[in-house]
């Protein structure tokens, strides 16, 4: 039975993968979970799972359920009580579903432990490149991919020679906004946004899904995590979302991994590796589908894949500069104080600005980060 420590377990992903540990009691065990302030979520997740350890962040949400926990649980806080929490739970696996810039420390903690980690948050490893990846194996620590491409990716690359491959082609919807034309783009309201027509997701996620930038996040970080070039990289829209990538061989052969939208699917495989589990989610009905449609991005009417194709090629601190000029402009779009089109304005003033460190370290990274932010509520 694998020990799990689920950090966002009240996110979406957090969320989906508790559903997965309760279908997989006999395989999966929760012994650690955190949130950022959704802490009365986390008492019930508590009640339930009886972990050893809960961490919550912020300090006055966590003192809403202080007395409150089950018995044998212990409440940690804050920045602290999340390093306590992965230095004292005995853990064997790192389900790392923490949004944005904040999970690159518990990541870089988990490395320097020796744990596992199934890597949900792709912002992390977009800001610091192969960085942590040498890190990673240097220490032994597998980094297991949890987002439906990445995993798509590791599953068709399994069982193959490296040298062998040739191309990525990373699959995108195409979001809630793909038919929308570019005047129309500009006024979009945060409804019609939030709207997702394949996946059930964070707000945050969804947006970046609408702008696209979440399909140039993902480039970056697949960069990282397989190692590839961004000419090995390959952008493709699938309306369908049931192929959710594919790997092209030096032979002109190419696999793809085929699945529903269903969360569950890539979380269970990352969990259980390197075996397969049973579950209850359905297979795909080839027949009732009939038909799968692929297209090139435009990156006239979605800024944000652009920009992000230039940060990969650009590497350095620039990857850094981009996601965090995206939060920024995500968040005040979120809040209504920023018109949808302003957060590709926001990202490309940011990194034009920016005086690119081509060989980082990772405090170089993260004074960048902040100079991002900095910089780009500022324009707001």
């Amino acid at each position: 039975m694998k020990r799990i420590a689920v950090l966002g377990s009240t996110g979406s992903i957090g969320l989906s993968t508790l559903r997965v540990i309760r279908e997989q009691r006999r395989s999966f065990r929760v012994v650690a979970l955190s949130t950022n302030t959704r802490a009365e979520l986390l008492r019930r997740q508590a009640a339930e799972y009886r972990p050893r350890f809960v961490c919550v962040r912020d300090a006055r949400a966590a003192g809403r359920i202080r007395r409150a926990l089950p018995r044998g649980v212990r409440l940690l806080v804050g920045e602290a009580g999340l390093s306590e929490l992965l230095e004292r739970a005995q853990i064997d696996v790192v389900l790392m579903a923490i949004s944005g810039a904040a999970a690159l420390r518990p990541f870089m903690q988990c490395i320097e432990r020796g744990q596992d980690v199934a890597l949900a948050n792709k912002e992390a490893l977009v800001m610091t490149g192969s960085l942590l990846m040498k890190r990673a194996r240097r220490a032994g620590v597998s980094v297991l991919p949890v987002d439906s491409e990445q995993s798509a990716i590791w599953q068709c690359l399994c069982g193959e020679k490296r040298r062998s491959l040739r191309k990525v082609y990373l699959t995108a919807s195409g979001g809630p906004l793909l038919r929308c034309g570019k005047r129309e783009l500009r006024n979009i309201s945060r409804d019609r946004v939030l709207k997702h027509p394949r996946w059930s997701m964070g707000r945050k996620i969804t947006v970046d899904s609408a702008t696209m930038m979440n399909k140039g996040l993902e480039f970056i970080e697949s960069m990282a995590l397989f190692d590839l070039s961004a000419e090995q990289i390959q952008g493709v829209i699938h309306p369908e979302a049931i192929i959710h990538s594919m790997v092209e061989f030096c032979d002109g052969s190419i696999k793809a991994q085929l699945s529903q939208t269903d969360m569950r699917i890539p979380i269970q495989y990352a969990l259980s590796y390197p075996g397969r589990l049973s579950s209850e989610s359905r297979g795909v009905d080839l027949a009732r589908i009939a038909a799968l449609h692929f297209e090139k991005p435009d990156i006239r009417r979605f800024p944000c894949l652009g920009l992000a194709y230039e940060a990969a090629r650009a590497q350095g601190t620039m990857p850094a500069v981009l996601n965090a000029a995206n939060e920024i402009g995500v968040e005040a779009f979120l809040q209504g104080a920023l018109a949808f089109s302003g957060i590709a304005r926001v990202v490309e003033k940011v990194c034009r600005k920016h005086n690119n460190k081509r060989s980082p370290s990772v405090e170089d990274i993260l004074e960048a980060d902040s100079w991002a932010r900095r910089c780009a509520g500022e324009y707001i």
